[in-house]
């Protein structure tokens, strides 16, 4: 068994147990992969017998030496160096960067995400990053959803990352953003505290549980529109979707946000393609000064337009 290329190389003979299979699953048997897996590996050309290219509808016989070439699979967790259009570095010293995230990207690699990270582009920019957490995660003290804009920390000393991550789990991190909700809170300012839970019928949602985890949300109303409302949100614990999951348990789903029931008609009148949802604010105490400081990030080009649309009727 050699690697080279890319590609895992098997060579084996056949035993006579498996004399008069087909070579799809004699694979599957001798190589414990699919017979699906080992079919799609046949068509591409990735499997010999007895030096010569296999058919699908191969059979083997004792004696047969059956070669396979299997593609490496890619570790969906890698962090792959690439410099990602529109990040911007809001602050840069010895213990954080500070950078504003574009809709679209990931924070770090995970399962299912093959576009830009956030991390990605640290590396491929030469940033150093805090070796603490998963190797995917090193430095990351907070995340942002995919379809999330807005300012964010990322650690580069170890220090920073021990300090800021407790900073995160006793909440003393002022985290503010902005959403355009629709409709009209009532009241206008308030407090929402409902657990947050995996929601029971769709994987990929949240929904508010009465077995959920602990989940807080601050809110105040900035402006008040016809048909939508845009609030100030401060979070005191940091649930995934948690603004997108509290608003939508009020009846006033962050515009845009088809998964948590928002109207799509609105959406497209305002031009969205995504949740109206901006993370503007981050306030902290240093790292390594303990000085306060608070970085901003002002709204991208397409929240700024729809909110536009929506005060100009």
């Amino acid at each position: 068994m050699t690697v080279a290329g890319g590609a895992e190389q098997r060579v084996v003979s056949v035993p006579e147990g498996l004399a008069g299979e087909r070579v799809d699953a004699a694979m599957a048997r001798m190589f414990g992969v699919s017979r699906t897996r080992a079919a799609s590996l046949i068509a591409d050309g990735h499997v010999r017998l007895d030096g010569e290219v296999a058919g699908k509808s191969d059979r083997v016989h004792a004696g047969t030496m059956l070669e396979a070439s299997l593609p490496t699979a890619a570790d969906p967790l890698e962090v792959k160096p690439e410099l990602v259009e529109g990040i911007r570095i809001i602050h840069d010293d010895d213990s954080i960067v500070v950078l504003d995230k574009p809709v679209g990207i990931a924070v770090h690699p995970s399962p299912g995400w093959s576009g830009p990270t956030v991390v990605g582009h640290l590396a491929a920019a030469g940033f150093r990053i805090a070796t603490s957490g998963a190797s995917e995660r090193q430095g990351i003290v907070q995340r942002l959803d995919v379809g999330t804009s807005g300012v964010m920390v990322i650690c580069k000393g170890e220090r920073a990352y021990s300090v800021l991550k407790n900073a995160f789990r006793h909440r003393t991190v002022d985290k503010v953003y902005h959403a355009l909700v629709q409709g009209h809170p009532d009241p206008l300012s308030g407090t929402i505290d409902a657990p947050i839970g995996r929601h029971p019928k769709a994987d990929y949602k949240f929904a508010v549980m009465a077995d959920g985890r602990h989940s807080v949300t601050h809110y105040e109303t900035l402006e008040a529109h016809r048909f939508a409302s845009l609030i100030e949100v401060h979070l005191e614990t940091g649930r995934t979707h948690q603004i997108r999951v509290h608003m939508s348990a009020l009846k006033h789903p962050c515009v845009g946000d088809l998964t948590y029931g928002a109207d799509p008609r609105l959406a497209q009148q305002l031009g969205l393609q995504r949740q109206w949802l901006h993370a503007h604010r981050l306030g902290f105490a240093h790292p390594g000064t303990e000085a306060w400081v608070e970085f901003t990030s002002s709204y991208p080009e397409d929240l700024a337009t729809a909110l536009e649309r929506l005060a100009g009727g």
